[in-house]
């Protein structure tokens, strides 16, 4: 299995109603202090985060997939939001 399919396998416990998992570790090959793990962005949609803070949120994350960092995952940018939370439109 590979790690993508690991990783999400993992967050699926968070029943998410969105999940999406983008690995970036192309754009990070010879990063200083990478050994050797892969970059990933995480956006995550879940109810499991209502009322909860972003450090909680992010703490829920990490709870799944403690045990790949650092030698599988060596960055994780998350994004993760409660169904609840308003949804910010910016135009450019």
């Amino acid at each position: 299995m590979e790690l993508i399919d690991i990783i999400k396998a993992r967050l699926s416990s968070l029943e998410p109603t969105t999940l999406e998992l983008i690995d970036q570790s192309a754009l990070h090959i010879g990063h200083a202090g990478n050994t050797g793990g892969g970059h990933f962005q995480l956006k995550i949609v879940s109810s499991h985060f209502s009322n909860l803070s972003q450090i909680a949120r992010h703490r829920m994350v990490y709870q799944v997939i403690h045990d790949l960092m650092p030698q599988k995952i060596h960055a994780m940018s998350i994004l993760a939001i409660s169904p609840n939370d308003p949804i910010t439109i910016t135009s450019k």
